[in-house]
């Protein structure tokens, strides 16, 4: 078939935009997904016919084989950020990316994006960067011409970043800076993110690329959970918490991650001792011809829910005043 991509993990957080990008450009999508019956709303994303469903599981080749038959790129966004039961990091990250890779190349699928992440690196003391790298070095020994995209964090509506700690500030009077809160990072909207795969997977050109995706600013630990407050109309207290303390925490969040999502783990302790920002040395979204999207524009779209009076906070406020005027 012409102009097939097979999406796994498509029916995410971040999937799913690039599924809509995909579908804007034309593509024919095969979402490949553990759950189809989940994913059924993935085919209001694109016309009638355009969008189907498959079930794959990247630790099953043979379910990865059905879902790439006939395809002519495949593009694999599986990931985890936290391990819980089967789903660790080196089954999903590492292992997961070569069976993907390897059985795109089994099927004569032509072209392979992986998805990767911002401080990907096969030395780094965080479990999931390292392998995050080890699925990058997988996957390009498969396919020399893959191309990798890295973003940093990623926010948008239903993220885990800005939703995590605006729901926690909801119960608790105080937030956790972890460190001391002064870790770097440069969030890109998710729909910046959607955007540029589509592209990456249409352009020939994108081949043998690693791509970092970063927004349009730099913000301090801190000053994201500042934005959030304000944005949510919340006052909390933001206490720093020194990196050993944080490691206990994080212990503590290693031991219910295998029942429930938790609020902090040791291996992401780790990864906030380092910044997540662009090098420069790698093309962006300025390459792709993507003017990133900022927080600010993005953050009052989905932010209300956390504020007393949800998305009529502000009007309630004004009718509060004209009252007393």
């Amino acid at each position: 078939m012409q102009n097939l991509v097979t999406v796994f993990g498509g029916s995410g957080f971040i999937g799913t935009q690039a599924v809509r990008y995909l579908a804007k450009a034309g593509w024919r999508i095969r979402v490949a997904v553990r759950n189809p019956n989940l994913a059924y709303r993935m085919r209001l994303l694109g016309d009638v016919g355009q969008v189907d469903i498959a079930q794959a599981n990247i630790r099953s080749p043979d379910s990865l084989n059905r879902a790439l038959e006939g395809a002519t790129a495949a593009l694999n966004l599986v990931g985890v950020l936290y391990e819980g039961g089967r789903q660790g990091f080196q089954a999903v990250h590492a292992m997961g990316a070569k069976n993907v890779a390897e059985a795109a190349r089994a099927q004569g699928v032509a072209r392979m994006i992986q998805m990767s992440a911002l401080g990907a690196d096969p030395n780094s003391a965080s479990k999931y960067a390292r392998t995050k790298a080890e699925g990058e070095a997988a996957v390009r020994a498969v396919y020399a011409d893959a191309a990798i995209v890295r973003p940093s964090i990623v926010f948008g509506q239903g993220d885990g970043f800005f939703n995590r700690f605006a729901a926690m500030a909801q119960f608790s009077p105080v937030l956790p800076l972890i460190g001391g809160g002064h870790t770097r990072f440069q969030p890109v909207f998710v729909g910046d993110v959607g955007r540029a795969l589509a592209k990456i997977v249409t352009d020939p050109g994108a081949a043998a690329k690693t791509y970092e995706l970063g927004g349009p600013a730099t913000h301090t630990f801190r000053e994201l959970l500042e934005m959030m407050l304000a944005e949510t109309d919340q006052r909390r207290a933001l206490v720093p918490v020194p990196w050993p303390v944080a490691g206990m925490l994080g212990s503590v969040g290693d031991l219910v991650s295998a029942i429930l999502p938790p609020p902090i783990t040791s291996d992401q302790v780790t990864l906030l001792k380092a910044d997540n920002v662009v090098s420069g040395q790698a093309p962006g979204l300025a390459e792709l011809g993507i003017t990133p999207t900022s927080l600010e524009a993005v953050l009052p779209t989905y932010l209300y829910r956390y504020r007393k009076g949800g998305q009529y906070a502000d009007q309630d406020a004004r009718e509060m005043e004209a009252g007393r005027a």
